[in-house]
């Protein structure tokens, strides 16, 4: 072994420049061979890649791979009445497509004993037209799974934890955003450790609402969660623990440490920062760029007190193009223009409904609302 890595070590461009060394024929065959031409995969179903390209517009390289999985089957019967079935469901064109990329399988489903059932139970359940094809589009593996023992299962659970449910939205939506895996068992387990931390009836309802992905991810990974959720100093009971859940859970660990150091940065200590995540989790959603540039913002455009920014936090919430900046803008423009007796807080501006905004800072000096609207409207979110 030790002879072996001193040999590899030494340098092996000295020996290329010698004609008699054995290894110059076999690098100038390598190179040769490596500057030959890809060779096209060969087509094992012609059949079967004609049809995915001029059927579907699927790319003659994917149509390939696709065909070369099933090499055997030869007729296009099946697939034809596969497509023929998601079209009169109001399929489109590109949800098929999209569904046959990630299972190509399921153009040899049995159409009346697998498909037919399994999308009718979604039918049912109110997925109907686009609805239905943009499921099955992005979750087509959900069609291999067994009705009585997965599916109808699953929706029970989550219909009985959603529980006032108006037309099935909940649940639908529930299921758009994250249902790819439907474990009975995996789900009933997540609810019972959620249950067991204090997180029952309409608490359990929203957590599942607002990130449906929690309740399908596995439970190692749920449980890491939430005890470092309460490792940071929340309960159980607090309004943001929830939102807590859903930050922590929505990025790395590394993630997080970095947009901790950014804060530290600005000056905040170890413990304002957590008291700031505590009040309001959710701020650190961001990015670490536009998080950055909301801090900035605030501590020396708004100049606004270190302090201020650890004790409401909130207004790291709000988004710094669409609602900050422009309001921030209009009061630069009516304090300029010597229009308000009080400068109002932060709190207040930002917190204003659009329609109140609009009527406290903007249509309340007639004389001056075009010109003041333009600026709110039309600035440049960067001339403040």
């Amino acid at each position: 072994m030790q002879t072996q890595i001193a040999y590899l070590s030494l340098s092996p461009f000295p020996s290329l420049s010698k004609t008699n060394d054995k290894s110059t024929p076999f690098l100038c065959s390598f190179s040769s061979v490596s500057s030959l031409p890809h060779t096209p995969p060969t087509n094992k179903n012609l059949s079967l890649s004609s049809f995915l390209i001029e059927t579907l517009a699927i790319s003659e390289p994917q149509a390939i791979s696709i065909s070369n999985r099933f090499p055997w089957r030869k007729s296009m019967d099946n697939p034809q009445s596969v497509v023929h079935f998601l079209k009169q469901l109001g399929f489109s064109d590109a949800q098929i497509r999209s569904s046959i990329q990630l299972r190509p399988d399921i153009l040899f489903s049995n159409v009346d004993k697998t498909l037919k059932p399994k999308l009718q139970f979604f039918q049912d359940l109110g997925f109907t037209g686009p609805d239905l094809g943009n499921f099955i589009s992005t979750h087509p593996r959900v069609l291999f799974y067994s009705l009585e023992r997965n599916l109808i299962p699953c929706v029970d659970i989550v219909k009985k934890t959603l529980g006032n449910d108006k037309n099935n939205q909940d649940l639908i939506r529930v299921f758009q955003c994250s249902y790819s895996d439907p474990s009975v068992s995996r789900l009933k387990c997540n609810i019972a450790f959620l249950e067991s931390c204090g997180i029952v009836g309409p608490l359990l309802s929203m957590l599942l609402k607002r990130a449906p992905w929690l309740f399908f991810i596995s439970v190692t990974a749920l449980r890491d969660q939430v005890s470092r959720v309460l490792d940071m100093g929340f309960s159980v009971d607090s309004r943001t623990f929830v939102p807590a859940v859903l930050t922590v859970g929505g990025m790395t660990r590394e993630s997080f440490s970095r947009k901790i150091e950014l804060l530290r940065s600005f000056g905040f200590s170890m413990d304002e920062c957590m008291d700031m995540f505590r009040r309001a989790p959710t701020f650190l959603r961001p990015s670490v760029d536009k998080l950055k540039f909301k801090i900035d913002f605030f501590l020396n455009d708004f100049e606004l007190d270190r302090c201020a920014l650890v004790s409401w936090p909130n207004c790291l919430t709000y988004s710094i193009e669409n609602r900050v900046i422009p309001r921030y803008r209009v009061l630069q423009v009516i304090k300029s223009k010597g229009l308000l007796q009080k400068e109002p807080s932060l709190n207040y501006v930002l917190t204003l409904p659009e329609e109140k905004f609009l009527e406290k800072f903007i249509s309340r000096f007639p004389d001056d609302a075009e010109e003041i609207l333009k600026i709110y409207i039309n600035g440049d979110l960067l001339d403040s």
